[in-house]
């Protein structure tokens, strides 16, 4: 059963300026992404930018789909988006994020995301039983 769903657009070129930005880049990369998801984008040899903004916009359609934004009971760093080992993307929700799911009645997660050089979007269907 479809508990709910969430839908996010952005822009790469808005993430990698920030992600690259001296003053601020570091602290938002650590702030917003896991270190397996760092480690996934990095490696990239083309779309590695693309790939940050896709993970950025899975964590926001998350957070819709749970009608909740960041904040004491959504956390950057509990929403992870992640390829299986076929290279689908794979939802993982831990700590807060994970209970407040559940609370929800929420106990699967799928998970679409694309992109192009301009813009990555990703969609999330919440599931419940």
């Amino acid at each position: 059963m479809i508990v709910s769903v969430g839908v996010d657009l952005i822009e790469v070129e808005r993430v990698r300026r920030a992600l690259e930005d001296a003053k601020i880049g570091q602290r938002f990369r650590h702030r917003v992404y896991t270190e397996k998801e760092i480690e996934y984008c990095e490696g990239k040899e083309r779309g590695k930018y693309e790939s940050y903004a896709g993970r950025f916009a899975a964590k926001e359609a998350v957070m819709k789909a749970l009608g909740r934004g960041w904040g004491s009971k959504v956390s950057w760093l509990d929403i992870e988006a992640l390829p299986s080992p076929g290279g689908k993307p794979e939802l993982y929700l831990h700590n807060k994020t994970a209970v407040l799911a559940r609370q929800r009645g929420i106990h699967h997660w799928s998970l679409s995301i694309t992109h192009t050089g301009r813009y990555a979007m990703a969609y999330v269907i919440a599931q419940g039983e």
